[in-house]
């Protein structure tokens, strides 16, 4: 099983601008544009039409505010995410889309390292799945999104995997080898231990040897505050 790059609708009335949205999310590994739309009505033909994980959303839009374009989305039943792209400084404006789900806001004009960062985050905190074992866990997923340091991947990982691997991980609350890991996600066990010791270091797995075997013993990982094997 290979994991699937997240989907990205970008929404924005300047057509140039819209090319460098475009231009700048798929370069950041883990993403697929699988839309531009220049309009209300045309983001709604997209969406209506192909899956999207999250809009790029300018909040100006010819036909209409972006937020009420997010309203209707919600009200229809569409559940993508939403990063703000825009020059709108109104805070009130802020506390609205934050109501509406928008997960971060990106002022314009910004560089392609600004979006590569928020997108990074935004990998990071799709990569938090399943139930949380507490407060802490909850606020560290949270964290994820408003972090004041840059969450970009080490180089060679991709967000997609990632998130499949701590899925694989938090469903075996016993624990799992990278070897085991590698066949459930269908990456060789070396890239899943990359992957796995990426989350030891990020603070939301632990790692410790798993003994009884015949040879030299193998680290076994498990999602921090699962139960682990033998205990």
């Amino acid at each position: 099983m290979s994991a699937q790059p997240l989907r990205v609708l970008v929404v924005e009335d300047d057509p140039v601008a819209a090319d460098a949205h475009a231009l700048y999310a798929g370069r950041v590994e883990g993403f697929t544009v699988v839309g531009v739309a220049h309009s209300r009505a045309a983001a709604v033909r997209v969406l209506d039409r192909t899956p999207v994980d999250l809009i790029l959303l300018d909040l100006y839009l010819p036909d209409g505010h972006g937020l009420q374009l997010l309203r209707a989305l919600r009200a229809a039943g569409h559940s993508a995410d939403v990063i703000a792209v825009t020059s709108a400084r109104d805070l009130a404006v802020v506390r609205e889309g934050v109501s509406l789900g928008v997960v971060q806001y990106v002022l314009k004009p910004f560089a392609f390292a600004t979006l590569r960062d928020r997108l990074a985050r935004y990998a990071e905190f799709r990569a938090s799945a399943g139930e949380a074992s507490g407060q802490d866990e909850v606020d560290r997923a949270l964290a994820t999104l408003r972090a004041p340091h840059p969450a970009t991947l080490p180089k060679g990982l991709s967000a997609p995997t990632l998130e499949a691997v701590t899925r694989t991980l938090r469903s075996t609350p016993a624990g799992l080898t990278a070897a085991e890991a590698g066949t459930v996600v269908g990456i060789s066990r070396i890239t899943a231990r990359r992957y796995l010791e990426h989350l030891v270091t990020a603070g939301r797995a632990v790692r410790a040897p798993q003994y009884g075997q015949i040879g030299r013993p193998e680290l076994q990982y498990r999602w921090l505050d699962g139960p682990t094997r033998g205990h």
